[in-house]
């Protein structure tokens, strides 16, 4: 009756598994509580993994162990299943000390990954030094440290099958690649290659990897057509990775076997280009039932997200804003001569290093610069100078400024970022306004593309004044500066759109006045901006258009008046204007006033004016009493309007 007993208890936990299994799935769709939803297709619910193959790391540079360390940590990030290699792990060439010593550092590298690795049999990990070799050179070194010189192993619906292409003549005890007998696949090889992919045969494919790329024509006396045959006759093969050559190469599908060569992960190449087959990288392989991915990924170029805290980009933004520059504009004779010597400045305010690349040049071709380039580590909060010399023997008209450019890395504790390259025209003074550019010079005005613009340090004290000029646009869309030095403060000429507007930042809140009808593209117009103490006023082409009342002190900055453009954070000029400009002048005193007047197409300088900038030279020379020359920026340009 006991056994009975039990029996039913069996029959009915079996009977109540059944209905739990055969009861219907929740159906796969898209869970919404909109109405009317689009049917978007879900996902394939298939069995993928995926592994990463390393290219070689020796012949190169010690130094390429890092870049073998920066693979291993974007690998991690990826977080595949296991990791591939295909040889030449350590330098080698060496004896066993020195061997054992490049074995542990490998190993120690490689030990840092969070998913298992394995490894493949190079020449430089099995060629011994000096004469004569031990038999089998470094074999027996490198099968108790790393692994057997073959062998295979499953993992999910794949087989994962590692063959060794540095057997050499045994006989003779040598080994290399440059005769016939030493690139041939050993019997006893073939044998257990033979018995391994039967043994694999159920599975949904079989990847292979070794050091030498033995279908390649520069192995002379290669069996690698048996080692295919087998491969073929298997039917289950997707591909085959090699390394040794440091450059990428794919051969395509034989037989249905796709074939492989990468090329280094840390390992000697004469260039890092992506696109050229010369580059450190590692290959990610995705495995579908019925199919392969691979996309080579080059190192260095996996972020962690985590490591983008708001700290970090500040961080990062704050060494964007990095420039060199001299301390002061570099003085410039009234013939167009200069001669001296001094320093540029970078300053770092990062708090990690930031390595640098800077470079002189460009200008008209009477500049002598010397050096043209140089390269520093800035530190955390450092400056560094980097001295240089120049000289000028050439006519004041034809003057064109030089250019600093700068190339900085921020050097982060696990990620190098190359910044932006910033460039900037040297700042020139000149001594005295040559007789050349004391007229205006009629049909030149300043062209400005859209990224440059000028700047010049003007004061303007509190109180009534005006700030004009003359404009002609080829871009009207958007926000865009024309004369302005706001940023939460001071005072601007801005466009939205086309519609001028007139900014004074007085008391905690900007004073406007805002024209309702945009300006008309490809032709000249005259805006001002005046502050009386009482109001302000816009004017286009003479005519009042907006005006609104404001009173108080105005809230003053440290930054740069720009033309062309507005100074954001830190003074850094943008919303640039497109198109040309002509005869700005800023007067501390409400120079208009009632409906309308009639603009002058060209001003003069007078005791109240406090920058005038008749855009005709071959740079913006200031003709006020304050001889505050603007500086150019990007492509600001004179030419004619």
């Amino acid at each position: 009756m006991r056994r009975l007993a039990l029996l039913l208890l069996a029959v009915a936990a079996a009977a109540h598994d059944e209905e739990e299994h055969d009861a219907p799935a929740a159906p796969r769709t898209i869970r919404t509580d909109r109405p009317d939803p689009v049917l978007l297709p879900l996902p394939k619910e298939e069995g993928v993994f995926h592994f990463v193959v390393f290219g070689d790391r020796t012949g190169g540079p010690p130094e390429g162990i890092r870049v073998l360390a920066q693979a291993v940590r974007d690998t991690n990030l990826l977080a595949p299943d296991l990791v591939m290699t295909v040889g030449d792990m350590v330098q080698g060439y060496n004896r066993t000390a020195q061997w054992l010593q490049q074995m542990a550092e490998y190993k120690l590298t490689m030990g840092e990954l969070k998913m298992p690795w394995y490894p493949v049999a190079g020449n430089h990990d099995v060629v011994w030094a000096g004469s004569p070799p031990p038999p089998g050179h470094h074999e027996k070194n490198y099968e108790r440290h790393f692994g057997p010189l073959w062998y295979w192993f499953p993992f999910k619906n794949a087989g994962f099958l590692v063959l060794y292409s540095d057997e050499g003549d045994r006989a003779a005890n040598r080994k290399g690649w440059g005769r016939p007998e030493l690139n041939r696949v050993s019997d006893e090889q073939l044998a257990w290659l033979k018995k391994a992919l039967a043994e694999a045969k159920g599975l949904d494919h079989v990847f292979v990897f070794l050091h030498h790329p033995k279908w390649l024509p520069g192995y002379a006396g290669s069996n690698w057509n048996d080692v295919h045959a087998l491969l073929k006759e298997a039917g289950n093969v997707t591909a085959v990775f090699a390394g040794h050559i440091h450059r990428q190469r794919y051969d395509g599908k034989r037989d249905g076997i796709e074939y492989f060569t990468l090329s280094t992960s840390g390992g000697g190449i004469p260039f890092d280009v992506p696109g050229t087959g010369y580059l450190h990288h590692f290959n990610v392989v995705t495995v579908r039932k019925d199919r392969i991915d691979v996309a080579t990924v080059p190192v260095g170029r996996v972020l962690d997200p985590r490591e983008m805290t708001p700290e970090r980009l500040a961080d990062i933004d704050r060494a964007r804003a990095v420039r060199a520059l001299p301390p002061d504009p570099l003085p410039i004779g009234p013939d167009g001569g200069a001669d001296g010597e001094g320093v540029l400045r970078i300053s770092n305010p990062a708090t990690r290093p930031l390595a640098v690349t800077v470079t002189l040049g460009g200008g008209d071709a009477a500049w002598t610069l010397s050096p043209d380039h140089g390269h520093a580590v800035v530190p955390p909060g450092g400056v560094h100078e980097m001295a240089f010399r120049w000289c000028r023997a050439g006519p004041v008209d034809a003057l064109r400024p030089p250019r600093v450019g700068l190339q900085a890395d921020y050097v982060g504790e696990t990620m190098r970022v190359a910044l932006p390259k910033a460039e900037a025209a040297l700042p020139l003074r000149l001594t005295a306004i040559p007789e050349a550019l004391r007229d205006p010079v009629p049909g030149r005005a300043l062209r400005l593309d859209g990224r440059g613009c000028l700047t010049a340090d003007v004061d303007v004290p509190d109180g009534p004044f005006t700030v004009e000029g003359w404009l002609h646009a080829s871009d009207l869309s958007g926000r865009r500066g024309f004369a302005a030095k706001t940023e939460g403060s001071e005072f601007g000429l801005l466009l939205y759109d086309g519609a001028p507007a007139f900014h004074v930042f007085l008391g905690d809140a900007y004073a406007n006045a805002k024209a309702e009808e945009p300006l008309a593209a490809g032709a000249w117009h005259h805006l001002a901006g005046v502050f009386d103490g009482a109001e302000v006023r816009l004017y286009v082409n003479g005519r009042l258009v907006a005006r609104g009342p404001g009173s108080g002190a105005r809230r003053r900055n440290p930054f740069p008046f720009c033309l062309g453009a507005d100074p954001a954070g830190r003074g850094r000029p943008t919303s640039f204007f497109a198109g040309l400009v002509d005869e700005v002048r800023v007067s501390r005193t409400a120079r208009y006033a009632g409906d309308s007047f009639e603009p002058a197409r060209a001003f003069e300088p007078h005791a109240d004016t406090l920058l005038l900038l008749p855009c005709d030279g071959p740079f913006a020379v200031d003709h006020s009493p304050a001889a505050a020359h603007a500086r150019s920026h990007g492509n600001a340009a004179v030419a004619g309007r």
